[in-house]
């Protein structure tokens, strides 16, 4: 069974003009003449957080964590306002490229979970040759029938009473829209926000986990993460539905490693199946104890041993 490396204190960190009223922040540890990897966050609107260093060793990695645009340390934070039409997919794109080059790095590493996977595809396939690795944890494509097996019953029959309380809120109609609208009212939006959250804070571990469940019902992070989740959902991630699917030829020549838990809810193991097979130069390690969270059996290890492999 392996660790976290040790903890390590960031040796810079900043805020990058990005445009259109937004600053992203941004810190770098580990070995500052190592090789370059960029951890992407999930949510989106989960932000970052100084554990997430720990998945790469400090000797060989120079590691970059960047908060995207919304939420984390980064400004305007959608609790104060709501997200905005210069929030999307392609502006995280084009914020990685302008922090890379603020940087001074050439090519780097990408590490992704669940969303963090969507934008890392993303970014890869508009700018390959930037590219030297991709480690995917829980591979979500932001596809239709994604969205609708987990906003739209399909886990609900695993978890019947989570989602009775879930979908409570909104008895008519499409979830998605309905908690939309519910997030647009003052006197709903921490409601909504607290239940969405609950929802995948139940469903995210194999087995329960207090300590998830806490995180997802602070109420800041609860409303960065419902917000700026609804933002991207109900405009399907500014992507066409199979478009990263179609486009996994332009990965063609970068290595990748793609980790699923075989019990995953959150995003289960057909998408990671589906890309792994579009991805000629991928693996696929599907454990077989575990499901969407870090914390589940084997998924730590299995990372740690990608970040090796390719340190």
């Amino acid at each position: 069974m392996r660790f976290f490396y040790p903890p390590l204190d960031a040796h810079a960190t900043g805020m990058l003009d990005v445009g259109d009223g937004h600053r992203v922040y941004w810190e770098v540890s580990g070995n500052p003449d190592g090789k370059p990897v960029v951890f992407l966050h999930g949510g989106p609107g989960s932000g970052t957080s100084p554990l997430q260093r720990r998945f790469f060793d400090p000797d060989a990695y120079r590691v970059v964590l960047f908060d995207q645009r919304g939420c984390g340390r980064s400004t305007p934070h959608v609790a104060t306002i709501d997200p905005d039409e210069h929030n999307t997919t392609w502006h995280l794109v084009a914020d990685m490229e302008a922090l890379r080059e603020h940087l001074d790095i050439e090519r780097w590493q990408l590490f992704g979970g669940s969303w963090g996977a969507t934008l890392a595809l993303a970014y890869a396939q508009t700018h390959p040759s930037r590219v030297t690795e991709i480690i995917l944890r829980g591979a979500f494509l932001l596809r239709r029938t994604e969205l609708d097996w987990l906003y739209g019953g399909g886990a609900g029959a695993l978890f019947p009473e989570e989602w009775a309380a879930f979908a409570s809120l909104v008895p008519d109609g499409d979830i998605l829209d309905g908690y939309q609208r519910l997030l647009r009212d003052p006197a709903r939006a921490a409601e909504a926000a607290a239940a969405w959250s609950a929802w995948e804070g139940a469903i995210v571990s194999l087995t329960p986990n207090p300590n998830l469940v806490a995180m997802y019902a602070e109420p800041r992070f609860a409303i960065a993460f419902t917000k700026l989740a609804l933002h991207y959902f109900t405009h399907g991630g500014w992507l066409d539905d199979e478009q990263l699917i179609r486009d996994a030829g332009k990965l063609a020549g970068i290595p990748g490693r793609i980790v699923q838990g075989r019990y995953d809810l959150v995003t289960p193991p057909a998408t990671a199946w589906e890309l792994h097979r579009a991805w000629p130069d991928s693996t696929l390690t599907i454990l077989p104890r575990a499901g969407h969270a870090i914390s589940d059996l084997g998924v730590l290890d299995a990372l740690l041993e990608a970040t090796d492999d390719f340190r």
